[in-house]
């Protein structure tokens, strides 16, 4: 039986809080750790190896890539989404905030669409350019802790950089995520992506060396559970289902709401206080984003 579209909703802003859970972790485990890139390896094969539960529960078989062209799509994916995205994910939280890492990292969906139109896959409106606007000024104050001008005087520190690092890996992994459905599911997606990434971040954590997990504390193993469990697995599968039935472009506008829970979280577990400029910044990013795109907009695919 197919579950009721109120279910749904549900599950779709538990998965938006769970995202935003995973800037507090991720948080905790920068803090705690100065070599950080062994939890996030273990965290994608911990989650590699539910995904893969699931996929024997619901498809009965995990089928292997087949063809140089898929080999390189998972490359690619676990490369752009986990590896590059884990490693300016960790390292830029060992020096910024998570509330004000979070609120960067919501322009990721007008980014997406300004990709998309300058790849001539989405055309651009003006309530596009608009919002598009509205959200780079908001992100601009984000990154300048106040100051909307900072990035441009040069004041910005390695912090905000890797953050924006995220913005980047992110897009690109949606992009060659958009080509890798003509060739895997999207559990299979996540699933390849988790264990490529995974062992990318692996062999960086041997070349970063100072792996002592038995020293690790239990917040530092919590934070990494949450991570692959919740903020991978289960929050994955859940958008998935939700994009299923309700439509890529309904589902992602609640993708606005991963900032709020992170601020909202970071202030009630870590004693975050974000400045009024920043978190009206937030504001204009989060509205930016919703004006861009509020309106369903589908990618057609070039040969």
């Amino acid at each position: 039986m197919s579950e009721t579209r109120t279910l749904t909703y549900g599950k779709l802003v538990a998965a938006m809080a769970m995202w935003g859970g995973t800037w507090i972790a991720g948080r905790v485990i920068a803090q705690e750790l100065a070599a950080p890139l062994a939890v996030a390896s273990l965290r994608f094969v911990l989650a590699g190896l539910v995904v893969a539960a699931v996929m024997l529960a619901s498809e009965g078989s995990i089928p292997l890539p087949q063809g140089r062209q898929a080999w390189t799509l998972v490359w690619a994916l676990g490369f752009f989404g986990i590896f590059l995205y884990g490693l300016c994910f960790f390292f830029g939280l060992q020096r910024i905030p998570a509330g004000r890492g979070a609120l960067v990292v919501a322009l990721n969906p007008v980014v997406i669409v300004l990709l998309a139109w300058l790849l001539g896959k989405e055309r651009m409106t003006l309530k596009k350019a608009f919002g598009s606007l509205i959200a780079f000024a908001g992100c601009l104050t984000v990154i300048g802790n106040g100051d909307p001008l900072a990035l441009l005087q040069g004041s910005v520190g390695l912090g905000e950089w890797l953050i924006i690092g995220c913005v980047v890996s992110w897009a690109a992994y949606t992009f060659i995520g958009w080509q890798a459905t003509g060739h895997f599911s999207a559990l299979a997606t996540t699933l390849y992506a988790s264990f490529t990434g995974a062992t990318l971040l692996g062999l960086a954590a041997l070349v970063q060396g100072d792996i002592h997990p038995l020293a690790w504390s239990w917040r530092v193993w919590a934070g990494m559970s949450f991570l692959a469990i919740f903020g991978t697995a289960i929050a994955y599968t859940w958008f998935t289902a939700a994009v299923q039935r309700l439509g890529a472009g309904h589902a992602s506008v609640f993708i606005n709401l991963v900032p709020v829970f992170a601020v909202l979280q970071a202030a009630v577990l870590l004693d975050e206080r974000l400045g009024l400029p920043v978190l009206f910044g937030g504001l204009l990013v989060i509205a930016g984003v919703t004006l861009a795109t509020l309106q369903k907009t589908t990618l057609e695919k070039t040969t």
